[in-house]
């Protein structure tokens, strides 16, 4: 007599579990310089010209970090909720070097740089199961913890030169959305594969540039946008 067919696995119920993966930063510098009592309309505009100040850049990083949530399984449909937090350190960066203060030919340099500590995320899951397998969309609410740094300086003779920086931390709020792949390796044990994209909000910084011959401000500002990809193994109970 043959043996009757196993019930399909079931989704429901809640789960904690470990992630490791690899990302992408990218952002986009902005750089503006007013006119002040150091560099005059003409070279601060030429500082905060396209390409002279601000620029793209993207940098690669290693994340890794855990994930909690629930599911809850109406026949072939699987919903939930899951948080997670991963580390993340990348540090795109951008360098220009090259240009000079039209009112002098003095050389001139901006570097900026944003640093990534870590990412976390608060996102829905909906999805097709198929006994152990489960396809899914997600997307909701991202965080980053970031750093943000503009140097100025400049190789002008009196009244110069000049020096300045504009740096700012923060936790930016943005969105994330993605989908994945769950599989049930056992009753209490998954395997997970997911991609997201992730953007986060422009963060500014002000400083001042400062000579012997007088100040301007110094305005820099980022943005920031990651696409990750990961794997983990979560424990159901």
């Amino acid at each position: 007599m043959k043996a009757p067919e196993p019930p399909p696995y079931q989704w429901s119920g809640c789960y904690v579990g470990f992630n490791v993966g690899g990302g992408t930063s990218g952002t986009n510098f902005g750089s503006t310089v007013d006119p002040g009592t150091y560099l005059g309309a003409v070279d601060a505009a030429a500082v905060s010209g396209a390409g002279a100040g601000g620029g793209g850049a993207n940098a690669d990083g290693v994340l890794g970090g855990g994930q909690a949530g629930c599911n809850l399984q109406s026949g072939m449909l699987v919903y939930g909720l899951e948080g997670d937090f991963d580390y993340f350190r990348s540090n795109p960066n951008f360098n220009n070097n090259t240009n000079t203060l039209p009112t002098t030919g003095a050389a001139f340099s901006i570097a900026q740089s944003l640093t990534t500590n870590f990412l976390a995320t608060v996102r829905p899951r909906v999805g097709i199961a198929a006994d152990r397998n489960f396809a899914y969309i997600t997307g909701g609410a991202a965080f980053a913890s970031v750093s943000y740094t503009e140097t100025y300086s400049d190789a002008n003779a009196a009244p110069g030169p000049g020096a300045g920086t504009a740096s700012a931390s923060r936790t930016l709020v943005g969105w994330t959305a993605g989908a994945g792949w769950e599989y049930a390796l056992a009753d209490h044990w998954t395997f997970k594969a997911e991609y997201l994209f992730v953007s986060f909000p422009a963060l500014s910084a002000t400083g001042t540039i400062v000579a012997p011959g007088g100040t301007n401000t110094l305005h820099g500002s980022s943005d920031l946008v990651v696409q990750l990809i990961r794997a983990g193994v979560n424990f159901k109970f």
